[in-house]
């Protein structure tokens, strides 16, 4: 089934879901209605034909039931709002927030197979690399990386990232990307993703010295917070990240690869307030 992103129109999308099901397994309207909690047994066949609508609530019960999480959910929300819209403005501002979501998760997210990507700076650094020096040899590509990394390294990580699919091959030395995005997935390589923020957190740490304050940025703050301020900040945290990648993959011309570490951890122990007295 195609990604979410490639639909418009939430009838559509509901009709390739059920049919791709339905050609998996046995799977019937009366099934996918009391997943979603409907008693009526074909009202998302009705909603399909464009019979019946379905409403925030409606739409939340159906997206839970397809197991549709994170941005995923948040498109398809925006999705059911387009095509339900009265008007032109709201469908306006659905369109809007669609294209929005998108752009910021134009992503592939990395499964247990390319476990390799994450084993060094390397593999990632260059996948940026590359489409910025059509017909470059790996000697090119090392002698531009601020960390050493040899030219038969790099040679051996252009061939892996063809092979697992980061890479397309165009010509003699020309590479393009096959996803402008890259993330891993929630339910695999803990270990690699892990190691791979130890190395940028000392790559960082080298910077502070190494780049003039016009060439690198950094900035920090010490707070005292509770559970619920921690987790408000993360999700902050996060929209910054997506915003920052939604502004990198608008940039058509770039001309560098920087790295963004954003961190937040704990600097104490949780203190058990006491009256003293």
């Amino acid at each position: 089934m195609k990604s979410i992103f490639d639909y418009q129109d939430y009838h559509l999308y509901l009709q390739d879901y059920y049919d791709e099901r339905k050609r998996l397994g046995s799977f019937s309207w009366r099934e996918f209605c009391r997943k979603a909690g409907f008693s009526s047994p074909n009202f998302l066949k009705l909603v399909c034909m464009g019979q019946s609508k379905l409403s925030k609530i409606k739409a939340s019960q159906v997206a839970k039931s397809m197991g549709l999480v994170d941005y995923e959910e948040e498109y398809f929300y925006q999705l059911v709002a387009f095509g339900n819209a009265e008007n032109s403005s709201a469908q306006r501002a659905a369109s809007l927030e669609m294209q929005r979501i998108a752009l910021e998760h134009q992503v592939r997210v990395v499964d247990k197979d390319a476990f390799q990507y994450y084993e060094s700076w390397k593999y990632p650094v260059i996948r940026e690399l590359a489409p910025l020096m059509p017909g470059a040899t790996p000697r090119d590509f090392a002698e531009e990386c601020k960390e050493y990394v040899s030219a038969e390294e790099v040679n051996d990580v252009l061939d892996f990232l063809v092979k697992a699919g980061f890479l397309k091959k165009e010509g003699n030395n020309v590479y393009t990307q096959t996803e402008q995005t890259v993330i891993g997935s929630k339910d695999s390589l803990p270990i690699a993703i892990r190691a791979m923020h130890k190395e940028m957190a000392i790559m960082a740490a080298r910077a502070v010295d190494r780049y003039s304050a016009n060439e690198r940025f950094f900035n920090g703050a010490t707070l005292g917070v509770n559970q619920d301020a921690y987790d408000k900040i993360v999700e902050e945290i996060k929209a910054c990240c997506k915003k920052a990648v939604a502004i990198a993959n608008e940039c058509g011309d770039f001309d560098q690869v920087f790295r963004i570490n954003l961190q937040f951890f704990p600097v104490t122990n949780k203190v058990t307030r006491k009256s003293r007295v």
